[in-house]
């Protein structure tokens, strides 16, 4: 048997179509519900669906009046705030390519940026970096007003052209500017029940900024797709205050990445006799975290797996959970495979590259002004994820981390995230980042770094690796740092590992 999850293709996506006027359809029909809360521990900022949709129309009749018009490309310099929500589907209602951008890059970072994507318009926050450029830059005086406009009509048109662009996250070299289509959050609803059991009277609360994909996507889009209500809370909030805020809110699905997870089990956790269960995407979930999860609140997570090119599309769910190690099933609609170096599946149980079907509607359009980058991406039909993993007889995928993040241990092919996995519960130890390190020319070990209170004996370590891991797979170094390095939405950077002195 081959390595292939195919259980038939969903409806085709309705045409003409707008990303935005699908999201904000259910709210049409409940105006008065609440869409929206922005969250402090003082209270919270509600937003109704008639308010929501106002402001999202307003602004794009705002939009159209600047001079802009269809299939112009819009760079989003927006701070933590509802105005990345509403400029966001705004431009995406008026037929305007939006492009969110963190608020945390550099005008450096940002340059470059300008320079390939060519915007027509910049909407910028007075705190967020934005170097000097000729293009027409718009703040919050000028575009907060736009919300009292008179609604414009969406810009219904073919599902498959460009909706808008983002930014993959870096990890794995340069940024890139990936275009998605309207069709994009058609597909997302594959997730609903493939991972999130997703109800229209759910409450659901994002712990990550609005200016984050996976927030934009899971915390807002998604719940506001089913009619149901985002709960955000307010930039800067202490992760030791998210339970409490899940408490008073009624929270019945929370989302963060696993470093939050990590972070709130820090602190005292109160019953939360209204939360269903959690969510975890963004890097793969311990399962030391998971257990302690579930112990604190009589919850489970459950995982996902995506990336900017395509929705997540690999999944457990509360109707289909998944083995401990493993990240869950391909969703229903989706054709997944592992693939070997020849681009062919492999068979059932054999490691290989992630590999999602050309055709997905989730998938992007392409690399935005880069055709033979995403030419690279494509073999006979499958889109290369360039993560690895490898699927059981019950169409169970288990991650094994990226490609570039594989390790060599005297010829064998080893993952990080199960060395890892097998080590994360170690006495003494809170968190363990592994990787390969070379020593000298030609000669790389594999390298445990560590969070703990205290230095830990190496041996006593080392000792107890050996009762877990083939020999090859075991850590010939064991090295407590002050801190594991990550990316500004917490994912763990293994190559940064390697700059860690070894001794």
């Amino acid at each position: 048997m081959l390595s292939i999850f195919d259980q038939g293709a969903p409806a085709p996506c309705p045409s003409p179509f707008n990303l935005a006027a699908h999201v904000l359809a259910a709210g049409e029909a409940t105006p008065d519900k609440i869409a929206l809360a922005i969250l402090r521990v003082t209270g919270a900022e509600r937003w109704s669906y008639a308010r929501l949709i106002a402001a999202v129309r307003g602004t794009a009749t705002g939009l159209l009046q600047t001079g802009l018009v269809p299939g112009d490309i819009m760079l989003l310099r927006l701070g933590n705030t509802v105005d990345f929500p509403i400029a966001y589907l705004g431009a995406i209602a008026a037929g305007i390519v939006p492009v969110p951008t963190s608020s945390q890059l550099t005008e450096r970072e940002v340059a470059p940026m300008i320079a390939a994507l060519r915007p027509a318009a910049i909407l910028r926050a007075e705190s967020v970096a934005c170097p000097e450029t000729d293009v027409p830059v718009h703040g919050p005086n000028t575009y907060t007003p736009w919300r009292d406009l008179p609604p414009a009509a969406y810009d219904m048109g073919d599902p498959d052209r460009l909706a808008y662009i983002i930014y993959t996250s870096g990890t794995s070299g340069l940024p890139r500017p990936v275009a998605h289509a309207h069709r994009a959050i058609w597909a997302r609803q594959m997730m609903m029940e493939g991972w999130y059991g997703l109800r229209s009277t759910d409450r659901l609360l994002h712990a990550g900024a609005f200016n984050w994909t996976y927030t934009l996507g899971t915390g807002l889009m998604d719940p506001w797709t089913m009619g149901a209500t985002a709960l955000i809370p307010v930039a800067g909030t202490d992760p030791a205050q998210l339970p409490l805020l899940m408490k008073r809110n009624d929270a019945s699905i929370f989302a963060a990445a696993p470093g939050v997870y990590r972070q709130i089990l820090k602190s005292s956790i109160p019953p939360l006799p209204k939360l269903r269960h959690g969510l975890a995407a963004g890097e793969k979930l311990a399962p030391t975290v998971r257990s302690a999860w579930q112990d604190a609140t009589g919850t489970e997570i459950f995982e996902a797996f995506g990336m900017s090119e395509c929705s997540t599309f690999i999944s457990s769910a509360p109707d289909r959970p998944a083995a401990p190690e493993a990240l869950g099933r391909p969703q229903a609609g989706r054709r997944v495979a592992i693939l070997g170096d020849d681009g062919e599946p492999v068979p059932l149980g054999t490691p290989g590259t992630i590999a999602i079907d050309a055709s997905d509607h989730g998938l992007m359009m392409g690399y935005h002004g880069a055709p033979d980058e995403t030419a690279k991406r494509f073999t006979n039909g499958w889109f290369l994820t360039g993560d690895h993993g490898v699927m059981s007889e019950s169409s169970e995928i288990t991650y094994l981390g990226r490609g570039d993040d594989m390790m060599n241990a005297g010829g064998y092919r080893v993952s990080p995230i199960e060395v890892e996995a097998a080590l994360a519960d170690l006495p003494g130890i809170t968190e363990i980042g592994v990787t390969d390190v070379a020593i000298k020319d030609g000669v790389s070990i594999i390298a445990a770094f560590y969070l703990a209170p205290q230095e830990l004996d190496e041996e006593d370590l080392k000792d107890e690796a050996a009762s877990r891991l083939a020999r090859y797979k075991q850590p010939r170094a064991f090295i407590r740092v002050d801190a594991l390095p990550r990316n500004a939405n917490g994912k763990l950077i293994r190559k940064a590992l390697k700059d860690f002195a070894i001794s």
